[in-house]
């Protein structure tokens, strides 16, 4: 079975989006900027219309692509997304955790609804994805994880950016410290790159 791994862009301040977060302001004020990274390199760098990345990031994208097979993450991502109708950069099956599943509304094919739980939720999403990565794309749905012994790993994009407020990644983890070990640092154009695996 696959790793368990969230990986998502933050500013150094620990925010996932700005202040405000929602249909106006998606990534919320200034969040837009934690994203810059992913198409500031060469055209032939492309690997998605929405990706280029810098030379140096380039393996982090490739393995998204080539590593990666299940997305989980929750309601309030899946609503500010747009229910990715338009498509997922990463094209692989998607758990949204939600207390109610949407009865109306557009949203990619790849969109599964779980209503009992982040942890049915991981474990429909490692049925899908087999030995390959689950990769967690939401705050709250990291920290559940987080609290539950259920990561086997982080990988944070670093971003030159201080948001000062917003969507904070590692927030209410519970009182007792985490252990990481680091195992990879890429230094890239506009972002840098950090792994860790949990430690239990």
């Amino acid at each position: 079975m696959g790793n368990v791994v969230v990986d998502l862009t933050v500013s150094l301040d620990g925010f996932i989006a700005g202040r405000d977060d929602g249909a106006e302001f998606p990534l919320g004020r200034g969040g837009e900027a934690l994203f810059t990274w992913m198409g500031a390199g060469p055209e032939s760098n492309r690997v998605e219309r929405r990706l280029a990345p810098p030379d140096a990031s380039k393996v982090v994208i490739d393995e998204w692509m080539t590593e990666g097979g299940a997305i989980i993450t929750g309601r309030r991502t899946f609503d500010i997304a747009n229910g990715w109708k338009d498509g997922h950069p990463i094209d692989v099956p998607i758990f949204v955790v939600t207390h109610e599943a949407p009865t109306h509304g557009e949203w990619s094919p790849r969109v599964s609804f779980v209503t009992d739980g982040v942890e049915r939720a991981l474990e429909l999403a490692q049925d899908a994805a087999g030995h390959r990565i689950v990769s967690v794309g939401g705050a709250s749905v990291a920290q559940q994880l987080l609290r539950a012994g259920k990561l086997d790993g982080i990988q944070v994009s670093v971003a030159p950016l201080l948001l000062g407020a917003g969507v904070r990644l590692f927030d209410h983890l519970g009182a007792d410290p985490i252990a990481l070990e680091q195992t990879r640092v890429i230094e890239s154009e506009g972002v840098t790159h950090l792994r860790y695996r949990v430690v239990r």
